[in-house]
């Protein structure tokens, strides 16, 4: 397996990574005819939301314009969507970042751009602690490194009054099971103008198991300290009207990296799924920066 697949034909497989099998999709050519050569494009690993509430489905059909630039790959993390679920209480951030490497290891993928988004962000960055030099460039999109649970209830309090603080500090503390589904519902939108609708939240295939365990760790999810040893070009990118990985955090995130290496991005009028709140500014951003990379 090369990585190398032909522009267009989109295939789904799977691969053993670290003694489980992951789920993943190729869209787009890796070499590509450049007069009398071949052309090898970047790769852009695409690291999915959750925990267990998402799986990659939701970035498509939107990143198939990615592949106009590059080589796409879609996967689902170990515990989501159809890889191996495996036993919920040994999911971790490690387990998912080691992952990352894996998967490109054994798709023969070098030098990735990793992209990740949201708690996909969270992996993408302890992928990069834990194997420094293996990504060409990572895209944190919607992320935070460091949990604050005062942070996030000050958002949906700023966003939505006193009651969306409320019903927010309960969900992200772990409580969520006294929060009436339509309160929940109300407070979830503030992270912006397009949330998941029913298409999308039908084609996702949900592990309870593993949101619940995975809600644990990201709450003791911080890795501010050592991000100084990601040394790879970094775009952060935020929407200014997200509430649950709000600009503040991308800017703490922006300061933690090694001066010169990273590049802060606010998209005004946009939230958490900022490509689809503002395409006309995501997508040239995005591909441009790919393009550099």
């Amino acid at each position: 397996m090369t990585g190398t697949l032909p522009r267009r034909i989109l295939v789904a497989m799977h691969v053993d990574v670290n003694g489980a099998r992951l789920w993943f999709d190729v869209e787009g050519a890796g070499l590509v005819p450049d007069g009398r050569e071949m052309r090898q494009r970047p790769t852009v690993v695409l690291v999915h939301g959750g925990p267990g509430s998402f799986d990659h489905s939701y970035l498509k059909p939107d990143f198939t314009r990615l592949a106009e630039v590059a080589q796409v790959v879609y996967f689902d993390l170990p515990g989501h969507g159809r890889s191996d679920w495996g036993v919920p209480e040994a999911w971790s951030f490690e387990l998912c970042g080691d992952a990352v490497r894996g998967l490109c290891d054994a798709l023969g993928l070098e030098s990735p751009i990793v992209y990740g988004h949201s708690l996909g962000g969270f992996v993408a960055m302890v992928y990069a602690i834990r194997h420094p030099g293996h990504a060409r460039a990572l895209v944190l999109q919607s992320t935070f490194a460091r949990f604050d649970l005062d942070r996030i209830e000050e958002e949906f309090t700023r966003r939505g009054g006193e009651e969306a603080g409320r019903v927010a500090r309960l969900v992200y503390a772990g409580e969520g099971a006294s929060v009436a589904d339509e309160e929940w519902d109300r407070t979830w939108r503030l992270i912006g103008r397009w949330v998941p609708g029913e298409d999308e939240l039908a084609r996702t295939i949900v592990n309870r198991e593993v949101n619940r365990t995975g809600g644990d760790a990201m709450r003791r999810f911080d890795v501010v300290g050592e991000l100084g040893v990601v040394e790879c070009p970094v775009l952060i990118c935020v929407g200014e009207l997200d509430a649950i990985t709000p600009v503040a955090a991308a800017r703490e995130i922006h300061a933690a990296l090694p001066a010169g290496n990273a590049r802060l991005e606010i998209v005004e009028d946009a939230g958490h799924f900022t490509w689809r709140d503002a395409p006309d500014r995501y997508w040239p951003l995005l591909e441009e920066f790919v393009r550099g990379a």
